[in-house]
């Protein structure tokens, strides 16, 4: 009998606590808080649960220097305020998010993720991170550009790294190709006269 009221209490007194603790302004909401109790344990494995089952498992794009070099823009565009770009300091935007984002070309970054796991981060977003999702403001060739750009960032063809340090807007250099490659051109001729 007392373990069945001292169960009945626990099932009444543990949701009573964690709703006084939210709502009583217990948790922490700022983003210089410390983490809530297992927080970080919590959102990180049901995040990594979610990708490896939701993943694309093949990339429908090739890792071409053209495709870097159009990335490299986008991520300027649209990733570099908050995760950074090569040789460059951290935003004050960045400095200030909480969890703070991953600085992806310095160290590792994601380049021991798959593809399939950043083109999901990029399609969905993460929820209470500050990681928006683009899926509807990029479409899929742009995403997956991105999710190669990030995944590869270790291994950018010098293009694309020059795109990335370069200020938004310059237009990108032309990619690079090889001799036996090179399109020939042959002049215009001159209109007939009139």
């Amino acid at each position: 009998m007392k373990f069945i009221a001292g169960l009945v209490l626990g099932l009444i007194l543990i949701p009573l606590a964690g709703y006084l603790y939210f709502t009583g302004g217990g948790a922490p909401v700022a983003t210089t808080d410390s983490d809530m109790p297992f927080e970080t344990f919590f959102a990180s494995k049901a995040l990594n649960v979610r990708i490896a089952k939701d993943m694309p498992k093949t990339v429908p794009i090739q890792p071409t220097e053209a495709n870097y070099v159009a990335a490299a823009e986008l991520y300027k565009q649209n990733c570099a305020v908050c995760h950074g770009v090569p040789l460059t300091p951290k935003t004050a935007i960045a400095t200030g998010m909480y969890p703070h984002p991953p600085v992806l070309f310095e160290g590792k970054g994601v380049t021991d993720d798959e593809p399939g796991a950043s083109y999901w981060k990029i399609f969905n977003g993460i929820r209470l991170s500050g990681m928006p999702g683009f899926s509807k403001s990029l479409n899929e060739t742009q995403m997956w550009q991105i999710a190669l750009l990030v995944a590869n960032a270790d291994k950018l063809p010098p293009s694309a790294k020059a795109v990335l340090v370069a200020p938004i807007g310059t237009p990108p250099p032309a990619p690079t190709a090889s001799p036996s490659t090179t399109p020939t051109t042959t002049p215009t001729p001159a209109p007939p006269p009139k």
